[in-house]
């Protein structure tokens, strides 16, 4: 087969599958919103049944709602009738998916998740299925083909399913409105949750925080950059801080003076440097640093002292844009 035609393949299911994606969307009525306000109103979880196919697209639509702010659990068809129907209680919301509705294990436990759930839900392609009889609410994600060759393997129907489901997942979000904030809570692991909910805390090193007296000698301003290995290092008087001196500044008292015996740490200090605490966000920090054009923050506690060093290459090494 030539590439050409394994491209025009490619494109023709894209094709297909938004046709009826399209279709689906415009048939769309107040069974979605009632739909979404009983999830939204239900005293109980939202527990979501499928088979086949449809019910790895059942785990999928659990695990979008479970990140997104409505508490989800997938119960497989089969094991419900041996025995899990005893995590369901009767102030749970139930979706059931299939695509016929008439499935052996949907026709046998459709009535029976109807007496379980306060509410039943059933995504299904046939409205006139058992699925769709037994349930208070039914969202039609009927296609008229699937984009399999021999329209029998779960293509179309699939993607529908899974559309539907973030459609309420969507929906739902808006109402509780859910946001990036919300999301970092329920993903502290990942890139994003670093970016919304580290502090500058979580990435300063308080042990490696170099600092020199206002009359320290330039020879101990240099052994303080190079131990500190930050390219920066902090003028205390105390606990204060009340300057700072980079590699840049060295250099520039290099190039400007031919003797350095008579200077100190005070009289090549840059004074009242940019600092942050280290309860702020990591990415406030950041943004700091990039609005100034600069490298490093001397980072202070909550009683204004010194507490480190935070460097841009730190935050970005974490993955914080």
């Amino acid at each position: 087969m030539k590439n050409s035609d394994l491209i025009q393949i490619a494109q023709d299911v894209f094709r297909e599958e938004i046709q009826e994606l399209e279709a689906i969307a415009s048939r769309i009525n107040d069974s979605f919103v009632d739909a979404v306000n009983a999830i939204f109103n239900a005293k109980g979880k939202l527990v979501i049944v499928g088979v086949g196919k449809s019910a790895h697209i059942a785990n999928k639509i659990v695990a979008t709602l479970n990140s997104t702010g409505t508490p989800s659990q997938f119960l497989h068809a089969t094991e419900a009738i041996h025995g899990d129907l005893g995590l369901l209680r009767p102030e749970d919301v139930v979706i059931c998916i299939s695509k016929s509705g008439n499935t052996p294990e949907i026709t046998y436990l459709a009535p029976i998740l109807k007496q379980y759930a306060s509410v039943l839900i059933g995504l299904t392609s046939n409205l006139k299925s058992e699925l769709a009889k037994n349930s208070d609410i039914v969202l039609d994600v009927n296609v008229t083909k699937e984009a399999c060759p021999v329209n029998l393997a779960p293509t179309t129907s699939t993607t529908s399913q899974l559309v539907m489901g973030d459609a309420l997942a969507v929906a739902l979000m808006k109402m509780r409105s859910f946001s990036q904030n919300d999301f970092a809570k329920y993903h502290p692991g990942g890139a994003l949750g670093k970016r919304l909910l580290w502090t500058v805390e979580n990435i300063v090193d308080p042990e490696r925080k170099p600092f020199v007296q206002p009359d320290s000698s330039i020879s101990e301003v240099i052994n303080s950059l190079t131990s500190g290995r930050h390219g920066i290092t902090a003028v205390l008087d105390g606990k204060k801080i009340i300057g700072v001196i980079t590699d840049g500044d060295l250099r520039r008292m290099l190039l400007n003076n031919k003797t350095f015996d008579h200077l100190t740490a005070k009289d090549i200090a840059s004074m009242h440097p940019k600092t942050i605490n280290k309860a702020e966000k990591a990415r406030e920090a950041l943004a700091i640093l990039r609005q100034n054009s600069i490298g490093q923050l001397v980072v202070v506690d909550d009683e204004n002292e010194y507490y480190g060093i935070l460097d841009i290459h730190s935050i970005l090494n974490e993955g914080i844009e």
